[in-house]
């Protein structure tokens, strides 16, 4: 599932999710901010070993965007942080048009839980520069997004501040999204299991929803649009009857 195919880099091997071919999520290393969830993917990616057939491999990574090399081991990559930053360099803007088109899937969650804040408004303006043809959109509710695994009414994390995610496509295919309801907020426990933050207002039924959503996420972004076909629609109602007590 990795990206090296798409590109023409001066090398031979074949390269896979990560060095070990089980799925890890490194942390996009920009501005001053982006470790503030340092045990949020860890978690959700054991969550995620359990919950379906995916292995993964749940160490904390991060990758810069100007080691082009590092990027493309990796299938998706998430972007978190608070506040403004500096503008990317051409070598990073280039690399992340390059990480995108070939493939790769951006996932950018806002620590902030506000809509339209510093850190969301950042973000936009360098993925404007990187790919000044494209836009941001809004993921509709019957995208495959929120069946790829589970039926997800809506998008939460540790906050419910926004009911939709935004999105750039290319063709069907996104290539980012975007949420500002601190999904890593919602899954970050420390080293003895316990929840750093608290989910607000819906407490342990959000934070489980939220866990959901980000599997839906690792689903979409290893099987895109292949439980869009409509043959698969009866099937994932009759069996999965996902509601939170």
């Amino acid at each position: 599932m990795g990206l090296g195919a798409a590109l023409a880099l001066p090398t031979t091997a074949a390269w896979a999710i990560g060095p070990t071919n089980k799925l890890t999520i490194p942390m996009l290393a920009i501005g001053q901010s982006w470790d503030q969830r340092p045990n949020g993917l860890r978690k959700m990616l054991q969550e995620v070993e359990k919950r379906t057939s995916i292995a993964v491999a749940p160490q904390k990574a991060s990758v810069d965007l100007s080691d082009k090399r590092a990027l493309f081991d990796y299938p998706m990559i998430f972007w978190t942080g608070q506040g403004n930053f500096a503008p990317l360099s051409q070598t990073q803007l280039d690399n992340l048009a390059l990480y995108l088109s070939a493939g790769g899937l951006l996932i950018v969650d806002s620590a902030e839980a506000t809509l339209g804040g510093a850190f969301e408004k950042a973000v936009k303006r360098e993925l404007a520069r990187a790919m000044p043809a494209k836009r941001f959109v809004e993921v509709p509710r019957s995208h495959v997004l929120y069946k790829s695994f589970y039926l997800i009414p809506e998008p939460v994390g540790r906050v419910a501040v926004s009911s939709r995610m935004e999105a750039i496509f290319g063709e069907d295919r996104a290539m980012v999204l975007l949420g500002v309801n601190d999904m890593l907020g919602a899954w970050s426990r420390d080293n003895l299991g316990q929840y750093e933050f608290d989910v607000f207002p819906g407490g342990q039924r959000q934070r489980e929803m939220s866990y959901r959503l980000g599997i839906n996420i690792v689903m979409y972004s290893m099987c895109l649009n292949y439980k869009e076909d409509q043959v698969h629609v009866p099937f994932i109602l009759r069996r999965r009857k996902w509601k939170v007590d």
